[in-house]
């Protein structure tokens, strides 16, 4: 599915929840055992909490884009909304392929994943939690955003990171979706 055509609000993962592993990261010195690795609950109150996250998306060139959004973790997935004329925009236009990563780096999560255009319903399932969790007036661009005028991302995630600094050796845990 190509970043242009869009994605049903209620489609969720193929794994309701992903499956837990290590971080490949050879000389990191990370324990063989499962033992100490993070539940997906704790990836999903960060995402859900985070106000800011930084995501990053490919130019044409292949070079990397980085930029803070504001965003929602929704239905298994995160949701932004931008520019349709935004570099971040144009970039998933191109290459659906990007990261999103939470605001507090002391605990991290970094969803690798695929951007698809959400659909009216997951739209309509946006907005409104949206506008509360950022205290924001959405009326104005609600008309645009309804209509598919302008973008809404759903980031649908293959492999997700957590790392917590406090525990990084014991607890680093990797989630794959696929």
């Amino acid at each position: 599915m190509g970043a242009t055509e869009s994605v049903s609000g209620s489609r969720s993962n193929s794994r309701r929840t992903p499956r837990a592993s290590r971080p490949h990261a050879p000389g990191y010195g990370f324990p063989e055992s499962k033992k100490g690795l993070l539940p997906w609950s704790w990836a999903e109150q960060r995402l859900k909490k985070s106000h800011n996250y930084w995501i990053t998306t490919v130019k044409p060139d292949g070079s990397p884009h980085t930029m803070v959004v504001w965003g929602l973790w929704q239905d298994n997935r995160f949701l932004f909304s931008t520019g349709a004329k935004s570099r971040k925009a144009r970039n998933l236009a191109e290459n659906k392929n990007c990261v999103v990563c939470t605001e507090q780096a002391n605990e991290a999560v970094i969803v690798e994943g695929i951007a698809e255009i959400a659909d009216v319903a997951a739209r309509y399932k946006f907005l409104p939690v949206y506008e509360r969790k950022y205290k924001f007036d959405m009326s104005g661009l609600e008309d645009d955003i309804l209509s598919m005028k302008e973008p809404v991302f759903a980031v649908r995630p293959r492999v997700v990171f957590g790392m917590w600094e406090k525990y990084f050796q014991s607890k680093s845990t990797r989630w794959k979706f696929e």
